[in-house]
Parts: structure tokens; C-alpha cells; sequence
């Protein structure tokens, strides 16, 4: 393959990153991703750093969690609930524990040492998202030196350009290296293997030997290969020492390829893994048959595809004259509703660098992680993380990039169905707070963990959501039939064996936590578990409706959603406590924490449907209060959840403090500060540390912002600050397969397209008087007591709103 030397000389997109230095630390860094591989770009001088990822490589394998002895201590941690002595309860419930979590590794670093040194001038490092190219330029006594780098799906390889201005001025040495086990050959290509620990303790545990490989080369863990060609256009390149030198170049490519021995979830990576060397060199093998031209213009069609799906812009669309991190400097004094539209862009491109058919979900940190033991393990949480990681996907049109969650839950549903009947004596599936690359379902813990957050067993139950979700979105008969109806029975029929009485005629769960967050028992002490916590039965309500709805779409298994509909009518309501909030537990306990993180008892809020303004008055006013009193501040990923509340509650004003709160710039050191939330340099969201869900979650909240279908009916603006006053969007998607296309000025709709996908009745609300239009011809239209007007669609039509 030859490098060609023509510069790279495109206007960048106005959705770019960029900077004036290097990255100093990894949180500075630029991420690319095709979904299953995963670059940090650097951008240094000297030395060009390329952190790898590959999304199956995980430590240990498959094993034994499920805890036989939690099945035999259920009725007694149940009598301790219901007696009162929750302390006792708590620490049976430990007793029903398994292990911990494997964890995310890092699979190493690309290195690039150039020779040409000197003073540099007019340093500039980009992150271009709609092409999803990183730049970086340089001058070096008068030497123009440019590199562009990007993640290809098609063809499946990192691919780097180096160029400069002037002949033969190209000079680098080409390393591999990894914090596993590994070695390096250097021939005509470059070539790393290595292994993965058979088991990596989570980070926050004090044991030690924290990271442990297995004693014989056949033993458990993943194996993995990465190999590197280098093609110089001009000078040579040649191996030496354990890297490749490329000598008096005039411009240079380097393809990455990469591979593990994963095998499925249920088979040993270390005994009963695929070779992956052969792999990697078959995708080079491919990758280098093709001209840097082809690699580039594959890989930006095969991204756009995607991003520009949608577009949004608040005021006028212009080029940002400042780096994104003055702009952070700047956005607290002056605002920036333009970065605030950058941001939502950024969680549209994550998604899609982090998630593809065929690829493993995003999990805490999408696929970017550098640490052998990373925060929590880089693992799965599913008590809101996860699923906050795919809450865009459908309203930014990307359901491919859902489709490996779906996949997830089908595993989770397998092991899920051996830990329900072991654990529990329970039919049907079940997962737990956390899960890996190895779908375990039990609850983590290790029979020690805080039940709080561990003996929490509705994961599997809030999974579901998404695939009912996939289906309100598209409209997919056959995906309800054949993927999601299967599942959601199965976690449905769960809940009916979980469920237990209370003595005065209603189901709730027992035991029962809302998620991280202990109450103050009447004793005065703290306590985890207790019967029916609200977010157990909102989720249960949910799921409950949404298998009801789905057996009537498919007409089938009418007895069981019967019986769902007696259980659903049996739980036990919400309740409003005396500080006038939504009460989180069955009695009106304080929290121990106040302000915490979680809100988990509005899930019926949002992510669901159970509460709204209208239907639900007196409820979304106690969940107002609950937001009140939980307060403004929380993690990044918390601040986009409370976002995303506030909309659905039709407060735009009081959503944008939120928003305005994720802009402060979180410094890379800071692991742990008094006030959480924010931003690190490259925009990645601080827990802190790094989790990819705040990103995530904010794309989701700004488009709940603009628009809502979860109440049967298209809500235009319905949470609008005066921020945004004037601006436009494009590509969102709506429950019931519509399209969405509006314009604003001055706060108020001035047009609005909705393209109807499936046919059927439309109904929109809207703060303006519309009309409808089809083909220029006005459409008749019915409009109820609330302003709602509904009209008839045809599956495929175009009709445009106007402003009466």
C-alpha cells in the first residue's frame, strides 16, 4: 500500500474539539472508536501516544457465581423486613452474595517517537466529529508536520497518516507495549501478543494479590494479538530492536488491527478460545490491500451514515474561533449555547464510536479505559448506568447502536435463568447491580458488599424497557415477536414469584433496596433492604404494562397477561410523604444521604411513563418536591438524569441550570471532590472519575428537552429555555415511527415537519395553534380540551406544522 502525499486539506465540521497543546493527561486525550476497537489520540511532539482498546478484552472467564445458601435464607431475611429488624436483614443479606465482577483492560499503547525536534509553532490538535478523523498540525523551523488518525468499521483497523510539506523530512520509530503480559516481534510487520489475568480485583477492594494470572500457559484468561504495518511513501522502513523505523520519509501510513480469544460468554477464553493472531493478520491483510484515499472514504460514508442522522443547532451555526477548553474557562461567566450543542453532538458520536451491531455494549467507560483495575471495574452497572449509556439511541435515530444491549440481555436471560432458580426457587431470569463481558447475574458482593447496592435484583427487569422501547420506536413486529416478547415474559414472570404480600392486600418486594442510597431505620440506624422500595414497583409496573401492550400487538398469551394485570392492579401505589416528595421506600423514612446521586424512585417520571403533569397531577407534584429537595448538584451522569426530569415536567428554565452545571471543567487529577459533576478537558463526563454515561445521558435529556411521545402524543418543545431561544433541529424520532424536523424563534415554534414511518393517527401538543399540511393541502385535524390536534398519516407521507 503506498502513502499518498497529497495534505489532508478539508474544512473541518463546526461539531470539533480542539485544543492548542498536547493531551498531558489520558483524560486530555481524543477518543475514536469503531464500536469494537478503541484509540485515545495524544497528539504529543516527540512522542505520538495512541491508547488501545478492544471490546472483549476482559479478565477471567466463565464460572460459578450463583450462591445455593440465598435461596435457603430468603424466608428469613423476608420475617426480619417484615419484623422490623432490618440491621439483621441487612447482613443475611450478605450471605446471599457471589462474586464480584471481571474487569475492562486496557490492550496497550501505540507509540510514535519522532526524530525531527526544535521549537514547534501554531500546535493544533482536533477532533473533527462529524468525519470522526483526529488532526494534529505542527511547525517545526518552518516544517509543516500533520497527522490524521481514525478508527475505521469497515475495515475494522486504526489508521494513522503522517505527512509533512517538505520531502524526506518523515522520521519515527513505531512501538507496541501493554500493561499485560505480552512480547513484541518486529519484522515486516509489528506484531504483539499477550495475555489477560485470569482475575482482577475491583478497585476499591484491599486484597491482595489484586491482579493474577493463571501458572501454565493453557490457563484461564484472554489471549490477544495487534499487529501494525507501516507503508512509507519515499525513504524505508525497516525493523530494529522491537520497532519499526521509518527513515527520511515524505509521508507515511500506519494500519492497527487487533483481536482477542474470546469465544462467546460461556466458553473459556483461556481453553476454549479462537486463535488471535491469525485473526489480526487476516484483518491487516485486507486493510493494507487498499489506498489511504479508499481506508479514508469508507470509513467517513460509513460514520456519516449515522451522524448525520440528525442536527441541531441553537442561535447561528458558526466555527469556534476558541479551543473547547477556554471555551469551559469561559462558559461559566458567559454561557455557551453553542458548546451546550457541541456536547449533545459529542453523545451522538460516542454512542456510535462505542456501540455497533456485532460489538459488545458501551459499559461504564464506552471502550476507553487505561487502567488494569479502572474505576468499578469498567463493568456493566445496571442500576441506571448501563441503560443511561442507550436512553439516546431511539429520539437520535441510532437503533443499530442499541442492538448490542439487546444482545446483552439475551445473555443476561441464559445465566439469568440458572441464578433465578438457584438463588431464588424463581422461574423466569433475573440480573442483579452489575455484570460483565461474561453475563454474570448473581448479585456481586462476595458476601461482603453493602446490600444497598448489591442485593438489588431488577437489572434485568430496567433491560427490558429497552427492547419494549425499540419496538414503540419502530413499529417492529418481528423484533417484538422474535427477540423482546421472549425476554420480557421470562423477566415478567420473575417479578411473579419475587412478589410477596404485606399483609394488607398489595404486592411489593422483599427484599428491597433503592439503589446506593440507605435510609434512616425507626431505630435511628442506617439500613439497606426493606419491602418495596418505589423504584421495584415502578419498574414491575412497567415492565407488567409493557408485556400486556405486547401480548395484545402479537395476540398471543392472553392468561399470562392476565395475570400480569391482576398482579399490576395489586402493587403496592406510590405515596406521598410528609415533606410533601415522592416517597422512596413503602414508609416515609429520611434518607441518610439527602442530596445523594441517585433518584431512583422517579423512575416512573423518566425513564417511564407513569407519571406526567397531566394524567398524574398530584404525583408529578411530589416528584418536583423530590427533585427540589434532592438538590441541583450530583455526578455528571446524576445532573443529566435530573435534566432529563425537569423536562419531562415541562421546567425548561430550571433543566438548564442543570445543563449549565455540566460545563465545569473537572481538572484530571481530581478523583474525588466535595462538588461532583462536570467535564474533563476532552468533554469525556466526570463521575469523577471518567463514565461515559453522563455523556450519554445528556444527548438523551437535550433531546427530552425539545421533544417528548412517551404520553401518545408529539410534545414540541416542551421544555424550552430561554437560552435557545431561536434554533432548529432535524432527524429526531419519535414513539409511534414518526420523524421529527422543527424550527424556533423568539421561544416559540415557527415549523415543524413530522414524517410518518408506520401510518396511523398522529397526535401533537404544541404551546402554538397549528395547522397541518400534506402536499400543500390542508390536512382536517381534531383537537381535544388540552390543544392536542390528532390527524390521520400514511406510512411514508410527509406533513408540515404551521403555526395558525
Amino acid at each position: 500500500m503506498r502513502a499518498e502525499s497529497t495534505p489532508m486539506a478539508e474544512l473541518p465540521s463546526p461539531w470539533t474539539l480542539w485544543y492548542r497543546q498536547p493531551a498531558a493527561e489520558w483524560t486530555d486525550a481524543l477518543p475514536l472508536g469503531n464500536g469494537r476497537l478503541g484509540a485515545m489520540v495524544f497528539g504529543g511532539v516527540p512522542v505520538e501516544r495512541l491508547a488501545l482498546n478492544e471490546d472483549t478484552l476482559w479478565s477471567g472467564g466463565p464460572r460459578a457465581w450463583n450462591n445455593p445458601r440465598a435461596r435457603e435464607l430468603l424466608p428469613e431475611v423476608r420475617r426480619l423486613i417484615f419484623a422490623g429488624d432490618y440491621a439483621a436483614a441487612d447482613a443475611l443479606c450478605q450471605q446471599m452474595q457471589g462474586p464480584y465482577t471481571q474487569s475492562y483492560l486496557p490492550l496497550g499503547d501505540l507509540v510514535l517517537t519522532f526524530e525531527r525536534g526544535g521549537a514547534v509553532s501554531g500546535y493544533h490538535r482536533a477532533l473533527d466529529l462529524d468525519a470522526a478523523l483526529a488532526h494534529v498540525r505542527y511547525k517545526v523551523e518552518g516544517t509543516v508536520f500533520e497527522r490524521e488518525m481514525f478508527v475505521s468499521a469497515p475495515d475494522q483497523a486504526v489508521v494513522l497518516r503522517v505527512w509533512c510539506n517538505r520531502p524526506g523530512q518523515i522520521g519515527f520509530d513505531v512501538a507496541l507495549t501493554s500493561p499485560l503480559h505480552h512480547t513484541v516481534h518486529a519484522g515486516a510487520t509489528l506484531e504483539m501478543t499477550g495475555k489477560c489475568p485470569q482475575h482482577v480485583e475491583p478497585s476499591y477492594r484491599p486484597v491482595e494479590p489484586a491482579i493474577v494470572y493463571a501458572g501454565e500457559p493453557d490457563g484461564e484468561g484472554m489471549t490477544f494479538a495487534v499487529c501494525v504495518d507501516v507503508a512509507a511513501d519515499g525513504g524505508e522502513v525497516f525493523p530494529e530492536q522491537g520497532r519499526l523505523r521509518v527513515r527520511g520519509a515524505d509521508s507515511a501510513v500506519l494500519i492497527l488491527t487487533a483481536a482477542t480469544s474470546y469465544n462467546g460468554f460461556d466458553r473459556s477464553p483461556g481453553r476454549e478460545g479462537r486463535d488471535p493472531l491469525p485473526a489480526a493478520r487476516e484483518q491487516l491483510r485486507a486493510a493494507r490491500g487498499q489506498s489511504y484515499a479508499a481506508l479514508r472514504r469508507a470509513h467517513c460514508a460509513d460514520h456519516r451514515r449515522l451522524f448525520r442522522r440528525v442536527e441541531l443547532v441553537f442561535g447561528e451555526q458558526m466555527q469556534p474561533d476558541a479551543p473547547t477548553d477556554e471555551r469551559l474557562d469561559h462558559y461559566p461567566a458567559a454561557g455557551d449555547a453553542q458548546l451546550e450543542a457541541l456536547l449533545f453532538h459529542y453523545g451522538r458520536y460516542l454512542l456510535i464510536a462505542s456501540s455497533r451491531p456485532g460489538t459488545q455494549p458501551a459499559n461504564l467507560q464506552g471502550i476507553w479505559n487505561e487502567d488494569v483495575r479502572p474505576p468499578w471495574s469498567s463493568n456493566y452497572t445496571l442500576n441506571i448506568n448501563t441503560q443511561m449509556n442507550y436512553w439516546p439511541a431511539e429520539v437520535i435515530d441510532l437503533p443499530e447502536c442499541h442492538e448490542p444491549l439487546f444482545d446483552l440481555v439475551e445473555g443476561l436471560s441464559v445465566c439469568g435463568r440458572e441464578t433465578a432458580r438457584v438463588n431464588y426457587g424463581a422461574g423466569g431470569w433475573v440480573a442483579h447491580h452489575n455484570t460483565d463481558l461474561w453475563r454474570q447475574t448473581a448479585p456481586v458482593g462476595d458476601n461482603s458488599g453493602d446490600p444497598v447496592w448489591a442485593n438489588w435484583p431488577m437489572g434485568g427487569v430496567w433491560l427490558c424497557q429497552h427492547l419494549w422501547e425499540h419496538y414503540l420506536f419502530s413499529g417492529d413486529s418481528a423484533f417484538l415477536r422474535e427477540r423482546a416478547w421472549p425476554l420480557m415474559k421470562g423477566a415478567a414472570q420473575f417479578c411473579l414469584d419475587w412478589l410477596v404480600e404485606d399483609g394488607a392486600g398489595h404486592l411489593l418486594t422483599a427484599p428491597s433496596v433503592s439503589p446506593e442510597l440507605p435510609f434512616v431505620a425507626p431505630s435511628g440506624q442506617r439500613a439497606a433492604v426493606s419491602a418495596g422500595a418505589t423504584m421495584d414497583l415502578a419498574l414491575i409496573r412497567e415492565l407488567f404494562t409493557g408485556c400486556i401492550e405486547a401480548a395484545d400487538a402479537l395476540g398471543v398469551d392472553a392468561e399470562f397477561a392476565a395475570r400480569l394485570a391482576a398482579a399490576r392492579a395489586r402493587l403496592l401505589p406510590y405515596a406521598v410523604g410528609a415533606r410533601g416528595q415522592l416517597q422512596e421506600w413503602a414508609h416515609d423514612w429520611d434518607e441518610v444521604e439527602p442530596q445523594h446521586r441517585h433518584v431512583s424512585h422517579l423512575w416512573g417520571l423518566f425513564p417511564g411513563r407513569q407519571i406526567t403533569p397531566d394524567a398524574t397531577p398530584a404525583l408529578a407534584a411530589a416528584a418536583r418536591r423530590s427533585l427540589v429537595l434532592r438538590g441541583d448538584r450530583g455526578s455528571s451522569w446524576s445532573l443529566a438524569w435530573k435534566i432529563a426530569l425537569w423536562a419531562r415536567l415541562h421546567e425548561g428554565e430550571r433543566a438548564h441550570t442543570l445543563v449549565r452545571h455540566m460545563f465545569r471543567r473537572v481538572r484530571s487529577h481530581e478523583v474525588t471532590i466535595a462538588e461532583p459533576g462536570g467535564v474533563y478537558t476532552n468533554l469525556f463526563s466526570a463521575h469523577p472519575p471518567f463514565q461515559i454515561d453522563g455523556n450519554l445521558g445528556y444527548t438523551a435529556a437535550i433531546a427530552e428537552m425539545l421533544l417528548q411521545s412517551h404520553a401518545g402524543e408529539l410534545h414540541l418543545l416542551p421544555a424550552l429555555p430561554g437560552a435557545w431561544s431561536s434554533g432548529w433541529v432535524r432527524g429526531l424520532r419519535a414513539r409511534g415511527g414518526f420523524g421529527v424536523a422543527m424550527a424556533w424563534e423568539d421561544g416559540r415554534l415557527v415549523r415543524a415537519r413530522v414524517e410518518s414511518r408506520l401510518g396511523g393517527p398522529c397526535r401533537v401538543r404544541c404551546d402554538v395553534p397549528l395547522r397541518v399540511l400534506h402536499g400543500g393541502a390542508e390536512v382536517s385535524t381534531r383537537r381535544d380540551a388540552y390543544g392536542v390536534i390528532e390527524f390521520s398519516t400514511g406510512a411514508g407521507a410527509v406533513y408540515e406544522l404551521l403555526p395558525v
